[in-house]
């Protein structure tokens, strides 16, 4: 009886399943990510119900934004709408103190621009504590 000799055969290793498998792994990961929005700003929001946050004493500065854009500090309406005259009528007001509160007032149906251009000015001089003037909603008769 003769016997052939056999081939060796070659081990090999089935690639197409690892590659399924990796796939899928990087898919879910990417799925279940959650990515962080670092363009976020961090808000204080106003709060109707809560009594006035300055102490007693320090009076805040108004920056007050009318419907047509216009700007008033401390009820002192400024020759036009520029961010540059605003800047100068709040360092003139301000001169140096930059720890104090500053209180925006804007007009409901004033522009968002205008809101944004005195908060950018302020932000720019170095105030950090800003807030917005909120009004009390008028209770509807009625309703507790």
């Amino acid at each position: 009886m003769k016997l052939k000799p056999r081939r060796a055969e070659e081990p090999e290793i089935n690639l197409v399943s690892l590659i399924d498998v990796v796939l899928m792994i990087v898919v879910f990961f990417m799925l279940s990510s959650t990515f962080v929005d670092e363009s976020r700003l961090a808000l204080k929001l106003p709060e109707t119900a809560a009594g006035p946050t300055a102490p007693i004493g320090s009076e805040p500065m108004v920056i007050t934004v009318s419907e047509s854009g216009s700007y008033r500090v401390n009820e002192l309406e400024l020759v036009n709408s520029s961010s540059d005259t605003l800047r100068a009528a709040i360092l003139r007001l301000a001169g140096t103190d930059r720890e104090g509160i500053v209180v925006v007032r804007a007009d409901a149906r004033a522009s968002h621009q205008s809101v944004v251009t005195a908060m950018d000015v302020l932000g720019r001089l170095g105030f950090r504590q800003i807030n917005i003037a909120t009004i009390n909603a008028p209770s509807s008769a009625g309703t507790p």
